[in-house]
């Protein structure tokens, strides 16, 4: 139903253009370096479990065409600084005495864990959960199946008859671009809302969970994910609510102390559109939530509950 998100293909990596959803689904062919580093940066293909297998069919590419491959790894790295898959993937080729079967081997291993951490987390959810999620953690997010997504699939797929709101996710609206498209796509109910209305559907006791991916996690627990990931889990906090994080092992990173340590990119002012000529412009792309804050990790390995 869903092509994987990135693929390798021979001597290419074949990738589906994120860009350009929900109108178009286009797989876009990659043969350099500098192709998957653009796609990279201007968020072609995203996602931290996505990004560790591109990092590694970067290095994979460079391999195929007798390029530098240490110097590929430096340029892959650069062009994401917060999740830390991108490099885990990169460095995991980097070793590897075949790159390209490392990299298969990592696209893989993505799907068989994001199925794992889907069964763990569908255990949290009741029958007809109403889940509240940001931004996009799903099959595009990943090689295919998806994190957090993937627990509401798997719910799904069990009979448990979850339904969705979906954080619209500014300020490019992958929430209700991309995270929409695809719940209609696997027959999930969804309904797409402002990112400002999530407090008010606690509130209002609409919300029973609230699920989303991660970009990071630091040593102590703490979680980089999707700007505005903080507030949502301040207010699951304030109204009673279950803030769940799935990610895969590979996204927590033990030589992180805290999510203080962890880099933030800041993205270009033109992504947030119709400000005034002249008007300054602040765009982070993520924000860091306290492991306080978090219920529970859900990895491939199990549930890992902090209150």
């Amino acid at each position: 139903m869903i092509p994987p998100t990135i693929e390798w293909a021979g001597d290419r990596v074949r990738l589906i253009d994120q860009r350009l959803l929900p109108g178009q689904l286009v797989m876009a062919e990659i043969t350099t370096v500098e192709q998957l580093c653009e796609c990279i940066r201007t968020l072609a293909v995203r996602g931290a479990p996505a990004l560790g297998a591109a990092g590694a069919m970067g290095v994979a590419l460079a391999y195929v065409r007798g390029e530098d491959t240490s110097e590929a790894a430096e340029a892959l790295i650069a062009t994401r600084p917060t999740a830390v898959n991108l490099a885990w993937g990169v460095r995991r080729a980097l070793d590897a005495g075949d790159p390209v079967a490392e990299a298969v081997r990592i696209a893989d291993d993505d799907v068989r864990v994001n199925r794992a951490i889907g069964a763990h987390g569908a255990s949290l959810l009741g029958q007809d959960a109403r889940v509240l999620t940001h931004c996009n953690a799903g099959s595009l997010a990943c090689v295919g199946y998806g994190t957090a997504l993937g627990v509401v699939r798997a719910a799904h797929e069990q009979g448990l008859a979850p339904v969705v709101w979906v954080d619209e996710t500014r300020p490019l609206r992958q929430g209700a671009r991309l995270t929409a498209w695809e719940l209609k796509q696997l027959g999930i109910p969804c309904t797409v809302i402002t990112d400002s209305m999530a407090a008010s559907l606690m509130q209002a006791n609409e919300v029973d969970t609230v699920l989303v991916g991660a970009d990071r996690i630091a040593a102590n627990g703490d979680v980089a994910n999707k700007i505005g990931t903080y507030s949502l889990a301040v207010a699951a906090h304030h109204h009673g609510v279950p803030f769940y994080v799935a990610a895969p092992r590979s996204t927590f990173d033990d030589a992180c102390p805290t999510g203080d340590a962890i880099p933030i990119e800041h993205r270009d002012a033109a992504e947030l559109d119709e400000v005034p000529d002249g008007v300054t412009v602040e765009n982070r792309a993520f924000d860091v939530t306290p492991a306080a804050l978090v219920t529970a990790y859900v990895t491939e390995e199990g549930i890992i509950r902090r209150r």
